[in-house]
C-alpha cells in the first residue's frame, strides 16, 4: 500500500517536471517567423490559438515573388530580348546572305578580254606593220555554270538549316537559363528558412543550457549547425546572382538590372515519353536536316564535277590596220577583220580525278546520315536518364514523401501544442520538412532543364556561333549534336549548396 502510493507521488511529480520542462522551452522561444499559406490537406489541422506561442511554417513555392514592389520578370519577355539582341541570330542572318550572295557569283558568265594587236609595229624595211585591237570571250558550255549555281544554292539551304538551329539553341539556352534562375530563387528562399530554423534551435538550445537542461556540447552543435546553414544560405545567393548573369548573357543584355522572375516548377513541366523523344531526335534534330542537306551539296558537286571535263569555247575578234602596201600601189592595205574560235581537248585531264573525289565525298555523306541519326540517339539517351530519373524523383517527392513530412510536422506541432514535445523537436521536424523541399526543389530543376535540352536537340548553348559561309558542317559539327554534360545540373538526390 504504501509502495504504491509512493508510486502515484513519484508519477505525478515526473509528469509534473515535463510539463514544467515544456512550459519553460516554449516560454523561451524567439518570435515565431509568418505563417506561410499552404493548402492543408485532409486530417492536418492548424492550431493558432492566442496562447499557442508557435506557429505553423510549411515551405511552399513563389515566396520569392510575394514582396512588394517586386518586379518580374516573364520568360516571354526573356525570349523577346534574345531575339533582338543575341548577337549570334544576327550571324546566322549574316551567314544566309553570304550564302547566297556566293550563288548568285556562282552563275555568272565570264567577263570578256579586250585587248590590243600590234605586229611588225615599227615597219620593217617596206614600211608596213599591223595595229588593232580584239575582243575574247569564254563560252562556258554544258550547263556548268548552272551546276554551279545549284551547289551553291545547296550551301544556302544550309545556311538556313544553321540560322534554324541556331534560333532554336537561342531559345532552349534562353529557357534554360530562365528555369534554372528560378530554381536558384527557390532554393535561396528555402535556405534563408532553414538558417533563420538553425538559429532557433541555436537560440532555444542557449536557453536550455541557460537553466540547466542542454549541455555546452549541444549549444555548440546547434551553434555549429547555424553557421553551416548560414553560410549555405549566403552561398545560395551568390549562385542565384551568378545564374541570372548567365541568363542575361544568354539573352544578349549583360547589364540587364536583376529582377525577380515569374514562373512555378511544379506546374507544366515537360512531359517526355522514352521511345517518342529519341525518334522525334533523331528524325526532326536541325543535325539530320544538314546532314541530309550536305548529302545535296555532295550530289549537285559530283554532277558539276562531271561536267567540268566538257571544254569551254574561247572565240576571239577584233579589227587591225594593215600598213603594209597593196602591190606597187602607193597605198596602205588598211582595215582587216580577225577571228579565232578554240577549244581545249581533253586528252590528259577528263577532272577524273575531282570526280572520284566527288564520289567518295558522296558516300561519305550518305554515312554521315546514319551517323548522325546514331549519335543523336546515344546523346539522348544520356540526358533522358537524367530526365526520367528526375521525373521519378519529382513525382515521388510530390506523391508520397513530401506529404508524409508534411503531416509529420504537424503531428508534432500539434503535440508541442498539447505540450507533450518540446520545441526542438518540432524545429527538427521543420528542419527536416525544409530540406526535403530543397531536394525536391532541385529535382524539379533537373526535369526542367534536362527536359528543355531533350525538347531542343540537345542545343543548348545559346553563344555558340553558327558556321560561316563556305564552312557549312563538312563534317557536321560536334556542336551540332554536342556531347551532353553530366554537370549540366546538380546530382539527383543532393541539393545544391
Amino acid at each position: 500500500m504504501i509502495h504504491s502510493r509512493f508510486c502515484g507521488v513519484r508519477n505525478i511529480v515526473i509528469l509534473s517536471a515535463s510539463l514544467l520542462l515544456c512550459f519553460e522551452v516554449a516560454s523561451a522561444q524567439e518570435q515565431p517567423m509568418p505563417a506561410m499559406q499552404m493548402p492543408v490537406q485532409q486530417g492536418e489541422a492548424h492550431h493558432h490559438d492566442d496562447a499557442e506561442p508557435f506557429s505553423v511554417e510549411l515551405p511552399r513555392f513563389g515566396h520569392a515573388q510575394m514582396g512588394a514592389g517586386q518586379k518580374l520578370f516573364t520568360l516571354e519577355a526573356a525570349q523577346q530580348i534574345a531575339h533582338a539582341r543575341n548577337p549570334t541570330l544576327r550571324q546566322a542572318e549574316a551567314g544566309i546572305r553570304a550564302a547566297k550572295a556566293r550563288q548568285q557569283q556562282a552563275g555568272l558568265l565570264p567577263n570578256p578580254v579586250v585587248g590590243y594587236f600590234g605586229d611588225e609595229i615599227r615597219g620593217g624595211e617596206t614600211g608596213g606593220g599591223k595595229q588593232g585591237f580584239f575582243v575574247e570571250q569564254r563560252i562556258v558550255t554544258a550547263g556548268k555554270l548552272a551546276k554551279s549555281r545549284d551547289v551553291f544554292a545547296k550551301e544556302a539551304s544550309l545556311a538556313e538549316i544553321e540560322a534554324e538551329e541556331q534560333k532554336i539553341r537561342v531559345e532552349t539556352a534562353v529557357k534554360m537559363a530562365f528555369y534554372r534562375v528560378l530554381a536558384a530563387q527557390e532554393l535561396a528562399d528555402v535556405r534563408a528558412q532553414l538558417a533563420k530554423i538553425a538559429n532557433q534551435n541555436a537560440a532555444t538550445a542557449k536557453r536550455l543550457g541557460n537553466t540547466g537542461q542542454a549541455d555546452e556540447t549541444e549549444i555548440l552543435e546547434a551553434e555549429v549547425e547555424a553557421h553551416r546553414l548560414g553560410l549555405a544560405a549566403r552561398m545560395q545567393e551568390n549562385t542565384l546572382r551568378e545564374e541570372w548573369r548567365s541568363l542575361a548573357a544568354a539573352i544578349g543584355q549583360p547589364e540587364l538590372e536583376r529582377a525577380t522572375v515569374e514562373g512555378n516548377l511544379e506546374e507544366g513541366w515537360p512531359q517526355l515519353s522514352d521511345g517518342e523523344v529519341l525518334d522525334a531526335i533523331s528524325r526532326n534534330s536541325p543535325a539530320v536536316r544538314i546532314a541530309d542537306a550536305s548529302a545535296a551539296r555532295n550530289n549537285a558537286e559530283l554532277a558539276r564535277a562531271k561536267r567540268e571535263a566538257i571544254p569551254d569555247l574561247r572565240l576571239r575578234g577584233g579589227l587591225l590596220y594593215n600598213n603594209e602596201l597593196i602591190g606597187t600601189l602607193p597605198r596602205a592595205t588598211g582595215w582587216e577583220g580577225t577571228a579565232e574560235l578554240g577549244v581545249e581537248i581533253p586528252i590528259f585531264n577528263r577532272n577524273q580525278g575531282n570526280v572520284t573525289a566527288a564520289l567518295a565525298e558522296n558516300d561519305r555523306a550518305e554515312e554521315e546520315k546514319r551517323r548522325i541519326a546514331l549519335t543523336l540517339r546515344e546523346r539522348a539517351a544520356n540526358v533522358l536518364d537524367q530526365y526520367s530519373n528526375a521525373r521519378l524523383m519529382a513525382e515521388q517527392y510530390r506523391m508520397e514523401i513530401l506529404p508524409r513530412a508534411r503531416r509529420a510536422y504537424m503531428l508534432m506541432d500539434q503535440r508541442h501544442g498539447e505540450m507533450l514535445a518540446s520545441f526542438p523537436r518540432v524545429l527538427d521536424t521543420q528542419r527536416r520538412l525544409f530540406e526535403l523541399h530543397a531536394e525536391y526543389v532541385v529535382a524539379l530543376e533537373n526535369v526542367w532543364t534536362n527536359g528543355i535540352a531533350l525538347q531542343g536537340y540537345l542545343l543548348t548553348d545559346g553563344l555558340e556561333a553558327p558556321a560561316r559561309p563556305g564552312e557549312m558542317d563538312r563534317p557536321i559539327r560536334e556542336t551540332n549534336v554536342p556531347m551532353p554534360e553530366r554537370a549540366m545540373s546538380p546530382e539527383l538526390g543532393s541539393p545544391r549548396q
